[in-house]
């Protein structure tokens, strides 16, 4: 007999005149149409480190918990279903495409898996449809306030984590709440992945304002169907032009995932580490051309680089606060010890959006949790693997 599905649709039509401090009563009663005694919507905060309940008429028993020492944190850090040893608590993950938003708690004596996953994919999707008008619901991720320029960049930045079946991409940035000049930028193209990574000088809002004026040049520039030349140009003459007294370095690339050729420009930004088979490769090193902000590229358009990769290949583009922390002894963090943390974790089998997860956490504690630069760090892999 198939499954019936039917309080999906009622879901989805009762989802659309309500407020996002609504969505989770909405989740909680369509879970007792389905015979669970209830549920509970947890969305992660912006340093990936709990999961936070969201308001429900029944209130949660655990308001919020920790990623990383609970069976909630690791169906979020696994991207899998996990029921308690009784068999009568489900934890879902919540994944938009492959963005992970939180989890879903389902209680019930005689839980239907499939149904529950179904119940959180469908929240997902109204998570994120709620997400950009809901004050309750950007709260929820955050654990103290943000400075303006970090609220100006967040406002700017994509999704952590888009993919496909032949790529995925993730970043993570920090300082969370008082970021500066970092910022990046992923999104799908016509037959390719475009990457960006942008590195202002300066840590206040005037750092923060080059950042998103950057990124809005970049895709005003590609999707006027521009090439990275003519976004490098763009942004150059943006800031020469609004931000005369900051300079930026940046990594601007494209990624055609049909042959894994990788195009870039590199503008005096750390070079991009190529990971293959458990090994830095350094075949992604050129020579660097001048940072943006004095216009100096308008008369000398910089230099396009171009390497083919192979399947399975993951790139890393970084900013210099990653590679530069240092911990309290004064020893630097690292090419290697970036690379060495991103090859155990996906060794280990875990997703790429945890791998930087975790490769951020080890950071964080490299420097006590003290960082005194923008860290940013963005992976694209290429798996052209149609049973991937």
């Amino acid at each position: 007999m198939a499954a019936d599905y039917s309080f999906l649709a009622g879901l989805v039509t009762r989802s659309q005149l309500i407020s996002g401090r609504e969505l989770a009563g909405l989740v909680f009663d369509t879970g007792r149409s389905m015979g669970l005694t209830g549920t509970g919507v947890y969305v992660t905060d912006l340093q990936q480190t709990r999961l936070v309940a969201l308001p429900q008429p029944v209130p949660a028993a655990e308001p919020s918990l920790e990623i990383d020492t609970s069976l909630a944190g690791l169906a979020y850090r696994m991207e899998r279903t996990y029921l308690t040893q009784d068999g009568t608590t489900a934890w879902i993950p919540m994944v938009d495409g492959v963005e992970r938003l939180g989890v879903l708690k389902a209680h019930g004596p005689d839980l239907s898996v499939a149904g529950c996953e179904a119940l959180a994919g469908v929240t997902a999707l109204l998570l994120v449809s709620k997400s950009s008008h809901s004050d309750l619901l950007v709260e929820a991720e955050r654990r103290r306030p943000m400075t303006v320029q970090a609220e100006l960049l967040w406002a700017f930045l994509p999704p952590r984590t888009i993919g496909t079946a032949q790529v995925t991409s993730t970043a993570v940035l920090e300082p969370a709440y008082n970021v500066g000049g970092d910022a990046f930028d992923h999104s799908f193209t016509d037959n390719g992945l475009h990457l960006t990574l942008l590195d202002a000088m300066g840590h206040d809002l005037a750092s923060g304002g080059a950042s998103a004026a950057a990124l809005a040049a970049c895709r005003a520039a590609r999707r006027s169907g521009g090439r990275l030349t003519d976004i490098v140009t763009d942004i150059d003459e943006i800031l020469d032009e609004w931000f005369t007294d900051r300079l930026m370095t940046a990594i601007i690339a494209d990624l055609d995932v049909t042959d894994g050729t990788l195009t870039w420009v590199n503008c005096a930004h750390p070079q991009p580490l190529l990971l293959r088979d458990g090994q830095i490769l350094r075949i992604l090193e050129r020579p660097p051309d001048l940072p943006l902000g004095w216009n100096f590229h308008s008369s000398t358009p910089p230099t396009t680089h171009r390497a083919r990769l192979q399947p399975g290949d993951r790139i890393l583009l970084y900013s210099d606060g990653v590679t530069e922390a240092r911990s309290p002894e004064g020893d630097l963090f690292g090419e290697q010890r970036l690379a060495d943390t991103v090859i155990r974790a996906t060794a280990a089998g875990e997703p790429a959006p945890e791998a930087l997860r975790r490769l951020l956490q080890q950071l964080m504690r490299h420097q006590q949790h003290k960082l005194l630069d923008d860290a940013t760090i963005l992976m694209a892999e290429w798996h052209p693997d149609p049973q991937r």
